[in-house]
């Protein structure tokens, strides 16, 4: 009920009476005055005025399902939402739900992560109040080898969701960051949990996916030596953002992104956007695969997502695995 409320008032203008309130939450004014003075004890600046009824006035910065389902605009994509004030890792929490039968949708959000990952093992940080800890579980239909794909669409999800809501430069490096400047902002890790069929077929069922997504918020400093390489948006924006409301627009958008994916199972509805967030595009590169590493320009994606790189005799090579690192981008070479 708290969070229709929520939702009910920050839809709403200016003030919203409480008799409207009644009439659309289908309860006594008593029992919104209730919930109203709960919500006043938990934080949320509400202002009550006679004869003009509730208006949101402020918000504290928790994470709570209620607050980020107050925000919430997408049809299924974060719903529902689970949330931990602490816990080792959102992506493992997620593989447990996955396996205990949660449905698609599903978001595991915690305020605080002890064990967190990011790719090749690193390990990523999450400090309790501070910034964005969240996985997403999937259930798609789709060739296991389509889907590292779905990685690019959170990332086109988190850099259009700063955009629009700061309007600062997010771009997207490939495959898996969101940087500022020369600084990364966002780091997404996507893994898999699928099985051989035995029916012959060369590529394994996919059972669920997790896409973990980890954004710097409202971290004021980082570590000696991350101070060169990481940002977060209060320390661009110079002032602290609502993670709640950042969360529902990213399930937002990577509701829209991944329902154009999801038709044709690559990226060609998405492509031309992608590149033009892409920060790789045009930038030499140094690419490392087991065994051997070689440097080229990135010239975007293609339809499979794949990074398009010109070799310098002029061959154009499609990337698919390795790390890619990007000159200029955290330091000459990551």
């Amino acid at each position: 009920m708290k969070e229709k409320i929520l939702k009910a008032l920050r839809g709403s203008r200016g003030f919203i009476s409480g008799q409207q309130l009644c009439e659309m939450l289908g309860v006594s004014r008593t029992a919104v005055w209730k919930h109203i003075r709960q919500l006043q004890s938990e934080g949320y600046e509400i202002e009550a005025v006679t004869n003009r009824g509730y208006r949101l006035v402020g918000s504290p910065d928790i994470l709570a399902s209620r607050e980020v389902e107050s925000y919430l605009t997408s049809q299924w994509i974060g719903r529902p939402i689970l949330y931990f004030s602490s816990t080792d890792s959102t992506n493992l929490a997620a593989k447990r739900l996955g396996e205990d039968g949660e449905k698609e949708g599903a978001l595991v959000i915690a305020d605080e992560q002890t064990a967190g990952r990011g790719r090749s093992g690193r390990r990523w940080e999450t400090p309790a109040g501070a910034n964005i800890a969240m996985t997403l579980l999937l259930r798609p239909k789709i060739a296991a080898d389509r889907i590292s794909m779905i990685t690019l669409v959170m990332g086109m999800a988190v850099a259009q969701a700063v955009r629009s809501l700061y309007d600062l430069p997010a771009m997207i490096k490939w495959p898996n960051d969101i940087v500022i400047g020369s600084r990364k902002l966002c780091g997404i890790l996507t893994e898999m949990s699928a099985e051989l069929t035995g029916s012959g077929s060369a590529q394994p069922k996919v059972n669920y996916i997790v896409i973990g997504t980890g954004i710097n918020a409202n971290q004021r400093e980082f570590p000696e030596e991350l101070r060169e390489k990481a940002t977060s948006l209060i320390m661009e924006l110079r002032h602290p953002v609502d993670r709640a409301k950042l969360i529902a627009q990213v399930m937002q958008l990577f509701e829209e992104y991944y329902s154009l994916f999801a038709g044709t199972q690559d990226m060609t509805p998405l492509r031309d956007s992608y590149n033009a967030m892409l920060v790789n595009t045009g930038r030499e590169i140094r690419v490392l695969e087991p065994g051997k590493e070689y440097e080229g320009t990135a010239e975007g994606i293609n339809d499979r997502g794949e990074l398009m790189i010109r070799l310098p005799d002029g061959q154009l090579r499609a990337v698919y695995a390795g790390e890619v690192s990007v000159r200029g981008i955290y330091g000459e070479y990551v």
